[in-house]
């Protein structure tokens, strides 16, 4: 960049965006890259402590920040995200529909290690709205020597997109209500209507609820039921204890279904049972989800309503993070509850 006093500026072009700051009022750009300066713009780079401007005479393999910026934003970025305009070096990830945010962190790890270089997200597997940000990109120096895209862009061809917003799916909900004190109507069914307030934050359609006794032929039987109805999510509520009148687990395994994991590093939350008859997930909801506002089950309904096959690993995963805190009152999901 060659520097040159104001005074002798009046018709050059600005190489970078000038920012003005107004502590408490107003922090932004007073010109943008490209602007033209004119005459009178020269007391207004006097009050922000300008004496000088610089014009940048790009060498060959250099980038200025914004192209730098835009130019990794697009390698980074998979299905569901879009990118904003360059704004100092920066642009803004947000997600295009409903979704749930996915990162690779190891792949992210690498280009951050990379210098000049500065991608922050918000936690990866993490439910979103649409227009909400998810990740800004930043070229920290003025100008960056193109081998530092080169190798960010080869870390995020051998990985493929290192982060996305998979959308939700309209998914049909069967829910199997257990336990010999609502079946025979001794008391209310208070389970259900928790399940039905959180999947309704979903596109999804409940197609329909079987109450059963504590009796593991009667609960697989209706499981067998509602998917045989066309039920793409099943979510068994109660019985998961170790009490041998719960009879949930092992109604489960009846089905032949295979089991992911029936016990979770998460608190609270601990006894849940996911399993899958095919394509179909399987939810055995311990009685916590009934009492606690945000449970393993708010962790990952989200995830399942996107297509998303659990593995066991993936509750390994939450080990770190899994213990909330009880906060009154609960700020989930703004909390470190489920953020591994």
């Amino acid at each position: 960049m060659r520097e040159v006093p104001i005074e002798k500026a009046v018709g050059m072009v600005l190489a970078h965006d000038l920012t003005k700051i107004v502590p408490g009022e107003f922090k932004g750009s007073l010109f943008k890259k490209g602007h033209v300066i004119k005459k009178q713009d020269l007391p207004e780079l006097l009050n922000i402590g300008k004496r000088h401007i610089y014009i940048l005479e790009l060498k060959q393999g250099q980038l200025h920040e914004d192209d730098a910026a835009l130019r990794l934003a697009a390698t980074l970025c998979g299905q569901g995200i879009t990118v904003s305009e360059p704004t100092e070096g920066r642009v803004n990830l947000s997600a295009t529909a409903d979704g749930v945010f996915r990162v690779k962190k190891d792949v992210l790890f690498r280009i951050n290690s990379l210098d000049d270089l500065a991608v922050a997200t918000i936690h990866s597997d993490l439910a979103v709205a649409k227009g909400a940000q998810v990740a800004g990109v930043r070229a920290v120096p003025l100008v960056v020597d193109e081998d530092k895209i080169r190798q960010a862009e080869a870390l995020a061809q051998f990985s493929g997109p290192v982060m996305e917003v998979a959308a939700y799916r309209k998914l049909a909900v069967g829910v199997v209500t257990t336990g010999s004190e609502v079946y025979h109507q001794r008391i209310a069914d208070r389970f259900t209507p928790v399940v039905r307030e959180k999947i309704a934050r979903f596109p999804s359609v409940l197609l329909g609820q079987r109450v059963a006794n504590d009796d593991k032929e009667m609960i697989q039987a209706a499981i067998l039921e509602l998917v045989a109805l066309g039920s793409q999510i099943i979510i068994v509520t109660g019985g998961m204890s170790v009490d041998p009148d719960d009879r949930t687990p092992a109604a489960i395994r009846a089905t032949g279904a295979e089991i992911v994991t029936y016990g979770t590093p998460v608190l609270p939350g601990a006894m849940l049972m996911l399993a899958y008859l095919g394509h179909v997930p399987v939810l055995g909801l311990p009685g916590c989800a009934m009492y606690n506002s945000t449970t393993v089950f708010d962790l990952i309904l989200p995830r399942l309503f996107t297509g998303e096959r659990l593995k066991k690993a993936h509750f390994a995963e939450m080990a770190v993070g899994g213990l909330c805190a009880n906060c009154e009152p609960c700020r989930y999901p703004h909390c470190h509850f489920g953020k591994h």
